[in-house]
């Protein structure tokens, strides 16, 4: 795996979790934040983790 691509695969899987992370506290299952039961984080998470899985995919189909 060249640089970038171990750069992408990183910053992929960074955003993947941090996406989940934020879901689970816009639909109230992470409490402590004052994010914790606000929509807005419920929609927010799954995009910023979908655009974690599309980063890891162009990371590792490029040569």
């Amino acid at each position: 795996m060249t640089r970038g691509q171990t750069i992408g695969v990183v910053a992929g899987v960074l955003m993947l979790l941090l996406g989940g992370l934020w879901t689970l506290q816009g639909l109230g299952y992470v409490e402590g934040s004052p994010m914790t039961g606000e929509q807005t984080w419920a929609i927010i998470g799954p995009i910023v983790a979908g655009v974690g899985v599309a980063a890891i995919i162009v990371a590792l189909q490029r040569r």
